[in-house]
């Protein structure tokens, strides 16, 4: 038997989701007007982008194909996703690439600490792939670069996306013990879609991972995300909120799922602005202390403007 390597092609020898790739396509209804986005081409996305690069580093605005990401990259904001470009988990909403990740690169922390550096961040987010291969699940990974950062950029806030740590006793402790400004871990979508959406999760373990950080340190702002548009009920939505208003979370993000390819899940509904701010209301009424709620929104889209709106809320509070 003879085996042919081909050397010459720029075809990917392996897909992205493997375990993606025999399934039907999922077919999603046309996009409304009001998700329709400009390519990027401004001297700031590029600036940012060049810096991304010369600094080896990932980030989730390409790899989960943010729609935001032209908007963001021209105002140097960019979301870094560390430990490497491939998750362990095989989520239906999710464009990351899947499989087996590479071991971690000790060097990423000072890498992301220079790369916030240089793009002169007031505040920085920091997300990660999910490794259920390593022990504590990166967070000793996560823990290094906050300190990284701190430490060549004292005056920046840091908001990290977690993921959810489950089965890694003592894994969280390490990056609370960071004292990150912001601790952010996504639901993703309503308890009841999670078998399909989001099967390698375990909904009331992400709220009580929410609920222990402030029982750890009561000072840092937690924040908590989901998409729509998946197929949920309004009522579904509504109890999401109540459950994490029950763990104390302060910060929400509601945003428009958008199918990444035909093997994901499809679209089942685009919901309208309209209805958006009708979450975002009762989402304020329920004491979130900041809420952002629309088509476009991503946990880190305009972060930085949000967190200082996020601790304006809060001192008013205390006053």
């Amino acid at each position: 038997m003879v085996t042919i390597v081909d050397t010459l092609s720029n075809t990917p020898l392996r897909p992205r989701h493997p375990e993606k790739a025999n399934r039907p396509d999922s077919i999603s209804p046309a996009k409304p007007a009001w998700i329709r986005v400009k390519a990027p081409t401004t001297r700031g996305y590029a600036d940012t982008r060049n810096i991304v690069r010369e600094n080896g580093l990932v980030t989730v605005c390409e790899e989960a194909g943010c729609p935001n990401i032209g908007e963001c990259w021209d105002k140097k904001h960019a979301t870094f996703m560390i430990m490497g470009d491939t998750c362990t988990r095989a989520c239906a909403f999710c464009n990351v690439k899947t499989g087996l990740p590479a071991a971690l690169d000790a060097g990423e922390p000072e890498h992301v600490a220079e790369a916030t550096f240089k793009l002169g961040l007031a505040h920085v987010v920091v997300t990660s792939v999910d490794r259920d291969d390593l022990a504590d699940g990166g967070a000793a990974h996560i823990a290094a670069t906050i300190r990284a950062i701190r430490a060549k950029c004292p005056t920046t806030t840091i908001e990290v996306l977690t993921p959810d740590f489950l089965r890694k006793d003592g894994a969280l402790e390490q990056v609370v013990a960071a004292k990150p400004d912001v601790f952010n871990h996504n639901l993703e979508t309503v308890p009841s879609h999670y078998l399909s959406v989001r099967p390698g999760a375990r909904y009331f373990h992400s709220i009580r991972l929410l609920q222990r950080v402030k029982e750890i340190d009561p000072t840092i702002f937690t924040k908590s995300g989901i998409m729509v548009g998946l197929g949920e009920q309004r009522h579904e939505v509504l109890q999401v909120m109540d459950d994490l208003r029950s763990a104390e979370v302060d910060f929400l993000t509601i945003g428009q799922y958008l199918q990444p390819t035909r093997k994901h899940h499809a679209v089942m509904s685009y919901v309208t602005p309209e209805e958006f701010s009708g979450y975002e209301t009762v989402a304020y009424t329920k004491g979130f202390l900041m809420v952002s709620a629309s088509p476009l929104t991503r946990s880190s889209h305009h972060a930085g403007e949000d967190f200082a709106k996020l601790k304006a809320a809060r001192d008013a509070i205390a006053r």
